[in-house]
This record gives C-alpha cells, sequence and structure tokens, in this order.
C-alpha cells in the first residue's frame, strides 16, 4: 500500500510559494465559504474526472476541512502516478494558523 506524506500549513504553504499546487477537494458550498488563496477546486466526487488536469512534475497539494477526505484525494493521485501530499489538518488547521482565506459569501470562514 502506498504511504500518504502529510505536510502541515506552514510547510503548504512554503510548498505553494515554491510552485505547488494546493488543490482544495471540498464540495462547493465549503470552498464558497471560505479558502487558501490560490487554490484550485476539484471537489472529491470528481477528481477521477480531472486526472489529466494534473502534470507529475509539479506537487500536488491536498486540503479538505480537515484532512481525511483530503487524504483519500492524495492517496488516489498517488496510486494515478502523481507527486501528492495530504494537509494534516485540512482547512481547520490552516484557519487556526491565522493564514489568508478567501470566499465568495462574505467575511471567508471554514465550515
Amino acid at each position: 500500500m502506498v504511504e500518504v506524506r502529510t505536510v502541515n500549513a506552514a510547510e503548504a504553504v512554503e510548498l505553494a510559494a515554491s510552485g505547488a499546487l494546493l488543490l482544495d477537494v471540498r464540495e462547493d458550498r465549503e470552498w464558497q465559504a471560505g479558502r487558501a488563496p490560490g487554490a484550485v477546486h476539484v471537489a472529491l466526487a470528481e477528481l477521477g474526472d480531472h486526472v489529466e488536469d494534473f502534470t507529475s512534475e509539479q506537487l500536488i497539494i491536498c486540503v479538505c476541512r480537515s484532512g481525511g477526505r483530503s487524504k483519500r484525494a492524495t492517496l488516489f493521485l498517488l496510486e494515478q502516478g502523481l507527486e501528492a501530499v495530504n494537509l494534516e489538518g485540512g482547512m481547520l488547521a490552516w484557519a487556526s494558523e491565522g493564514l489568508d482565506l478567501v470566499g465568495d459569501l462574505g467575511d471567508p470562514l471554514v465550515i
């Protein structure tokens, strides 16, 4: 079985600044409420339809609300031959670190 590597929020910020892709796999309403700036959204249920959108040359940091769905997404992407890691604690950890959030529904928050 493939081992899923995790990163914390601070590591995710550094990796994203170095060119990694932050992939948010939450549902639409969660994404709209609040997300990391620069993140790309593909709901977990739709991830299989978007594998060709990613490249093996770019690290993918998977994120959800608390880390469970993104762990499944990370495992799936690894099985497809892509380089991926899981954001431990998800957007809850991101927000608890005081990192920036953007949203579509007023003040951004994690739901």
